[in-house]
């Protein structure tokens, strides 16, 4: 079955942010600290967050529909000619079915139409399954940085990017 990709509506919020809760817990628990999911989630995934930015004409968002039911969800922003693919998530039930390819050339697309010329992310150093999947979308790794994000914690990334 093919999933259905739209823009992420106000009514989507709420779903969007459940699944980031059961994704980030499935994927991040072996790679850091429950804490640290916690106070993360707590920072990009609340409804006044999303909310502003699916209003704002820098940033993108993007879900995949499977049967009725969000199975991912991707979201992008613009500074300059550069595109930052921030968030790209598929419910591991529904991996492996096109749906991050989708998500993925959505966004491209649209950074594209705004006149993006890369395409970057970073990616936890140790979720070699993402690394995997990013390389096979043509991305490659231009850095290796940790990166302070407050309240005690950092981030151990790869910056990848692709040129489009």
């Amino acid at each position: 079955m093919t999933a259905r990709i739209a823009p992420l509506a106000a009514s989507d919020i709420d779903p969007t942010c459940r699944l980031a809760h059961a994704i980030w817990l499935s994927t991040y628990s072996a790679l850091i600290s429950r804490a640290q999911i916690d106070t993360m989630l707590a920072d990009r995934y609340t409804h006044a967050t999303l909310l502003s930015q699916i209003d704002d004409p820098l940033h993108v968002w993007r879900a995949a529909w499977l049967e009725g039911e969000i199975a991912g969800f991707a979201h992008a922003v613009l500074s300059g000619t550069d595109c930052k693919l921030d968030k790209l998530y598929v419910r591991p039930d529904s991996q492996h079915q096109g749906i991050g390819s989708a998500l993925l050339h959505a966004i491209q697309g649209w950074a594209r139409q705004h006149e993006a010329r890369c395409l970057w992310l970073q990616v936890n150093r140790g979720n070699t399954q993402a690394i995997a999947a990013y390389r096979k979308y043509g991305f490659h790794i231009v850095e290796s940085r940790v990166f302070d994000i407050g309240h005690g914690f950092v981030m151990d990334d790869y910056v990848m990017e692709q040129t489009l």
